[in-house]
């Protein structure tokens, strides 16, 4: 789907609710952002606290008050729709899976578009590093780490963060390539014993699904956009609607502009 009318296809079926997949793979070269809705009057502090934590919550666009639209990465998007699945918290409880929050939205709600790993996962693939959930047709898998985030007014929680099998002679690799996407999570938060950030089943993830680790691979971890869904969990805001994890928006900005070289 590498075409912009394809794209437009796809996008298509994503806002009729025809299309609820994951995103990873789809719409190669245009990137994929994590999504947080919430009410005006937490904007500032949650502002704040991806300011505070760049590694999780890469800040890409911000809409107006009470406007559906990411106005800088995608002009003609409604984020009530464009999303293939979304999650709804409240009080810090996940109460909804849903494919269109239009019932849900209010006019002094405001939206967070903050970077996807999936976006470097092109870069990744040209450089001869497959990736495992695609390979396994599955969500990438998502763990809840005893990284502690920065906290910002009533905003705090562990920090979660996905998990991609590499090739050992690839780590080094995979470390540079990514590093080059500072504003989609970046360079690795750990590689190797997963026991280390304080995750001791591989075969049970926090969210999405496990992916085998074959011999001679380590497990790399990187910072997640999922992670202000275990923020809402913890800090419990009244409302929150986020992505459903791994199915992401994807907007109209091309990966190569967000590499740093």
């Amino acid at each position: 789907m590498g075409s912009l009318e394809s794209k437009q296809q796809l996008m298509e079926k994503i806002r009729c609710g025809d299309m609820t997949k994951p995103t990873s793979g789809f719409a190669p070269g245009f990137t994929q952002a994590n999504l947080v809705i919430l009410k005006k009057e937490l904007a500032f502090e949650f502002l704040l606290f991806c300011q505070r934590n760049p590694k999780s919550c890469p800040v890409l666009d911000v809409s107006e008050v009470g406007s559906p639209v990411a106005r800088t990465f995608a002009p003609e998007s409604d984020l009530r729709t464009d999303i293939p699945k979304y999650h709804i918290y409240k009080h810090g409880e996940f109460v909804e899976e849903t494919t269109d929050i239009s019932e849900h939205w209010e006019s002094d709600m405001v939206a967070f578009l903050l970077g996807c790993s999936f976006t470097f996962e092109e870069a990744l693939i040209a450089n001869g590093i497959g990736i495992r959930h695609n390979e396994e047709g599955c969500n990438v898998p998502m763990y809840r780490a005893n990284i502690e985030t920065e906290p910002a007014g009533i905003f705090h929680g562990q920090m979660i963060v996905s998990m991609r099998p590499i090739p050992r002679d690839q780590v080094v690799r995979a470390v540079q390539v990514t590093s080059r996407f500072p504003d989609v999570h970046g360079a690795p938060v750990h590689i190797g014993d997963p026991a280390f950030i304080g995750i001791s089943n591989m075969a049970k993830p926090d969210f999405g699904q496990a992916v085998s680790i074959n011999d001679g691979e380590d497990p790399v971890f990187w910072a997640c956009g999922v992670t202000p869904q275990s923020v809402a969990m913890a800090s419990k805001p009244e409302l929150m609607i986020t992505h459903a994890p791994g199915h992401m928006f994807i907007t109209d900005v091309k990966n190569e502009t967000l590499g740093v070289f």
